[in-house]
């Protein structure tokens, strides 16, 4: 069987998600270095270590067959590639930033500023759109700190919590984009190859499905067992059990980790008694 090659940052969090990923999937690598490349002997597939802002690149070229990325890095490359699959970690923003001090209503504030960043591809689509005329200076790192030395008057970087740009004496004042890890893929893979990259997505989407539920078992009062039932239908409808103790049934089903407390509150007040709540290792839908 061929193997699918893919492509995933060298270093940094979301290396560290993506390979975490693969694992809880079975893919096991024999290469704990990962300085150039690893295989698996699970799984036909083998890993290259790439730059992120390369990764898009080579994926359109064919060395690889997918990548994972950052989808801001995706946006900023404009490959011909496809978007597969959407991860869920690694999240952050594209925001515009400027001093705390200077005065902002509205985009129009930028025409005629000069605004620094790495991303001037995703900032003059984003600003042409809203008929905005800026001039866009492109830095490859350490972008905010140029509004301190005077270099530009505003950003546009990656934003997580918020903390370096509160540091640097910066504030949010547009969000372009929201980013997260992605799955991107050559448009032109064979057919065997496309098996083996099915047979991954499976595999990761099983986990992603496990880790956004959780398995809940708790004791309801059967005359309030068909609310409780529409409470927390589950993937079908949940396993009902009838106790020991007449008027009681054990009730087991899957429930959303969005949904959790709101659920768990309505469960009370319906009279479940020991709910247990148990995290799920892989999930197939």
């Amino acid at each position: 069987m061929k193997k699918l090659r893919i492509a995933i940052q060298k270093s940094g969090r979301l290396s560290e998600k993506s390979l975490l990923l693969l694992k809880e999937a079975g893919i096991f690598l024999n290469n704990s270095s990962r300085k150039l490349k690893s295989e698996s002997q699970s799984f036909p597939l083998e890993v290259i270590y790439l730059r992120d802002d390369d990764i898009p690149q080579y994926v359109e070229d064919g060395v690889a067959h997918i990548g994972i990325v950052g989808e801001n890095e995706f946006a900023e490359k404009e490959c011909e590639v496809d978007l597969i699959e959407r991860l869920g970690y690694s999240r952050c923003r594209l925001s515009i930033a400027i001093p705390k001090s200077d005065s902002y209503d509205s985009l129009k504030d930028l025409n005629g500023k000069r605004i620094a960043t790495s991303y001037p591809v995703i900032l003059e689509n984003y600003l042409q759109k809203h008929g905005v005329k800026a001039d866009i200076h492109v830095l490859s790192g350490s972008v905010e700190l140029a509004p301190s030395i005077g270099m530009a008057d505003a950003i546009l970087d990656i934003v997580s919590s918020g903390s370096t740009l509160i540091s640097n004496g910066l504030r949010e004042v547009e969000v372009i984009m929201k980013s997260e890890a992605v799955v991107i893929a050559n448009r032109n893979i064979d057919g065997d190859v496309k098996a083996v990259l099915n047979d991954l997505i499976f595999r990761i989407r099983s986990v992603m499905a496990a880790s956004n539920n959780k398995y809940i078992l708790l004791n309801a009062p059967n005359e309030n067992l068909e609310q409780i039932i529409a409470t927390i239908p589950g993937m079908k409808s949940p396993t009902v059990t009838p106790l020991a103790e007449a008027g009681w049934s054990s009730v087991h089903s899957v429930l959303s980790e969005k949904e959790f407390w709101g659920v768990i509150d309505r469960l009370r007040e319906l009279g479940a008694q020991g709910i247990l709540v148990i995290p799920i290792e892989k999930m197939i839908v």
